[in-house]
């Protein structure tokens, strides 16, 4: 292929992208310019199909490169390692949309790459690379039912806005990434700060807009330089086996599955799995592994069959029936908060922990290097499906699941001023049986208001499915693992009383239009307000008045940022001394702000006054408790704070005539003294005499 370049405007911005130069051995390449961000795509397919799989092996990979921005990576080895929780969630986000549109019964290796080369904070890299990865595919010989187009919409200013910069982003209060055909909705996620379900549509609808005249672009390139699709080998049920299997066991799967009970369910398919096998190996012995498969089409068969025609649920509920709920608080003695969020067989139990300041996690991306202070993580345990086999580290999903319910609750906690510490959720899923992610919101919320953090309101999530067939659709509520699996759509949205704070949609078909997206969100809103008022309410109505004792005190503080040198001290002596003397730990952040924690209340108030002494003026009529540093014979020298010291002269040491200062003080005491002036070089002058009488007066007028 030749050199060539395409332009065109997207979002007020121009979009380049070069073909023909680079990665001449990929199926499909192309490098992506958007303002000054850079990104390569590739897509390469295997030559022939995998043996032995039942599914379609595509892996999309976003790789983010430390040099975009103009920084050597932070690492021991200082080269980029695993990907980042942020390179896994961009993954994701250009999977889900991509991964229906390539054909199901394909078996050939597809691997879909996004480097980023160069990044402009105003220029999204996530959604550059995403409009590299489905061009690359579109044009290169890789089957695909594109094309599709993705686009960040955000709403300031009560505006909505396409592909916000950075300036926007600041105050944006919805962060949506969209992905359409011309015709439909293929994905959305989001997080937005209550933003109401009309305005959402709103911001679907001129998002869509946009990305049609992306889709005339590409249209425009395949027509150009794309090649001719791969005849790939169909792997299809044998339709004579399907039907025969399903002459023989229909009636027994319609009974297997009609049960709320995942464990019967599964207990009355295993042994039709062995019988369909006893009777079909010998006739068909050549394909035995697709009996299997029949098995699996004959299940979806019988589970769409009942909704679309009859509208029954295999579990007996209404269309529009939420499963059985429950909500638990304080189950875990000696954790901050935990919540525990039952929906019918799944079960989700959420555990917030606070810290100090320096437990925020330290973030080194494409972004700057910053401190995540809410750190939300969900694990799914092997138990939780019933399968014995041992737990492995977070994946794809996991981390995925996590960051949905973090986006869900982020617009609701309380801002560092007001809550100054770092928050740790971990929502363990104990069983499942679909929808975890929107128990773990609802569990979390729980769990943070039972830990004492004033959230703002209370988040719930529900999720509503999907069943297609041609022209009709229906949706149902709060959809389980059955209903997932044989169903086309996982709309799940997370919000408030006020509105929607968090989306993610997982589709199976080619999109969805405008009618199911907004009878989606009503039945979501309807639900959201049941588990609110109904369920999470009469558990813990608010957050807790008092954190729990085995939680870290916190105290907080602004101070000049010239200041910050007085409080640390020379080789930190003095923020040293400070720790010691009240058994606290002290952050200091770079604009002055101060955070004070430890496990005793009137130690956080020591040294709090000590700090606010070194870096307030001293005023003459304050009094303060000091320590005698020096003894002279006209007086003693009184250190106030740390780097403070001020003279009591001898006759201001008592209230009757002191002859030697040894009579009243030695070096080491204690003393309340009250300032009484501060001269024109700036020393202070101290009276203890003046300090009993003020103390005294004080107490004498209370007794009055």
């Amino acid at each position: 292929m030749s050199f060539r370049v395409f332009e065109t405007m997207f979002a007020g911005r121009k979009l380049i992208v070069e073909t023909g130069k680079m990665c001449a051995l990929s199926n499909g390449s192309c490098l992506v310019r958007y303002g000054e961000t850079v990104v390569l795509a590739n897509v390469t397919m295997s030559p022939s199909p995998r043996d032995g799989i039942d599914f379609f092996p595509l892996s999309v990979d976003f790789e983010e490169k430390i040099y975009s921005v103009g920084r050597i990576p932070g690492s021991f080895l200082r080269r980029e390692g695993r990907p980042g929780e942020s390179a896994v969630l961009s993954s994701r986000v250009v999977d889900r949309p991509m991964r229906p549109l390539f054909p199901k019964d394909m078996r050939n290796d597809v691997s879909i790459v996004m480097t980023v080369m160069s990044v402009e904070p105003d220029c999204d890299p996530e959604i550059v690379g995403m409009l590299g990865a489905i061009i690359a595919t579109c044009i290169s010989d890789v089957p695909f039912n594109g094309p599709i187009g993705g686009i960040s919409v955000g709403l300031v200013d009560g505006e909505i806005v396409l592909m916000p910069n950075a300036q926007q982003k600041e105050t944006n209060k919805l962060d949506l990434t969209l992905v359409c055909s011309r015709e439909k909705v293929v994905m959305i996620e989001a997080g937005a700060h209550e933003v109401d379900e009309t305005t959402m549509l709103n911001a679907i609808k001129t998002g869509h807009e946009e990305i049609k005249k992306f889709i005339d672009f590409v249209d425009m390139m395949v027509a150009e330089i794309g090649k001719p699709k791969y005849e790939f080998q169909h792997v299809e049920v044998d339709h004579d086996m399907f039907e025969a299997i399903k002459d023989f066991a229909l009636d027994k799967v319609k009974f297997a599955l009609d049960t709320d009970d995942k464990n019967v369910r599964e207990a009355r398919l295993n042994p039709i799995y062995t019988e369909v096998h006893e009777k079909f190996d010998e006739m068909y012995p050549e394909q035995t592994g697709m009996i299997d498969e029949c098995m699996y089409k004959l299940q979806k068969f019988v589970v769409r069959r009942w909704l679309l025609d009859e509208g029954k649920r295999v579990d007996g509920r209404g269309i529009n029936e939420i499963r059985p709920l429950s909500a638990e608080v304080g189950l875990l003695p000696r954790v901050h908060g935990s919540g525990m969020f039952t929906r019918g067989q799944t079960q989700v139990l959420s555990v917030a922990t606070l810290g100090t300041m320096k437990d925020g996690q330290l973030i080194d991306g494409l972004q700057d290097i910053y401190e995540k202070k809410y750190m939300h993580q969900y694990n799914f345990p092997p138990y939780s499906v019933g399968e014995a086999r041992a737990p492995r580290s977070p994946g794809r999903r996991e981390i995925g699941h996590g960051a949905l319910a973090e986006r869900a609750l982020v617009p609701v906690l309380p801002s560092q001023e007001e809550f100054p510490y770092v928050i740790r959720v971990v929502s363990e899923v104990l069983s499942s049986n679909g929808s975890t992610s929107q128990a773990s919101i609802c569990g979390s919320t729980l769990a943070l208001m039972d830990a004492g953090v004033p959230i703002k309101a209370p988040v719930a999530g529900i999720s509503v499915g999907l069943i297609t067939e041609g022209d009709r659709w229906m949706t149902m509520l709060d959809i389980q693992g059955l209903e997932d699996f044989h169903g086309d759509m996982d709309f799940k949205v997370g919000g408030t009383h006020k509105g929607i704070t968090a989306i993610q949609v997982d589709i199976k078909v080619d999109g969805l239009t405008y009618e199911i997206i907004e009878e989606a969100f009503e039945k979501c809103r309807k639900a959201r307000l049941h588990i609110l008022d109904d369920i999470m309410a009469p558990v813990i109505a608010q957050p807790r008045a008092e954190l729990s004792k085995y939680a870290p005190k916190m105290k907080s503080l602004k101070i000049d940022p010239d200041k910050i040198k007085d409080v640390i001290g020379k080789g930190g002596k003095v923020i040293q001394k400070i720790c010691a003397e009240c058994d606290v730990q002290i952050d200091i952040e770079d604009d002055g702000s101060v955070f004070i924690s430890g496990l005793d209340a009137n130690n956080l108030n020591k040294a709090y006054h000590i700090i606010k002494t070194i870096v307030d003026d001293p005023e003459p009529g304050s009094i303060y408790k000091g320590v005698v540093t020096r003894l002279m014979n006209f007086g003693a020298f009184v250190e106030i704070a740390p780097g403070k010291e001020g003279l009591v002269h001898i006759s201001k040491l008592d209230e009757k005539r002191v002859a030697k200062v040894e009579d009243v003080v030695n070096v080491g005491d204690e003393i309340l003294v009250m300032v009484t002036e501060i001269d024109d070089q700036n020393r202070i002058n101290l009276s203890r005499k003046d300090a009993i009488a003020k103390i005294n007066a004080k107490k004498e007028s209370e007794n009055k």
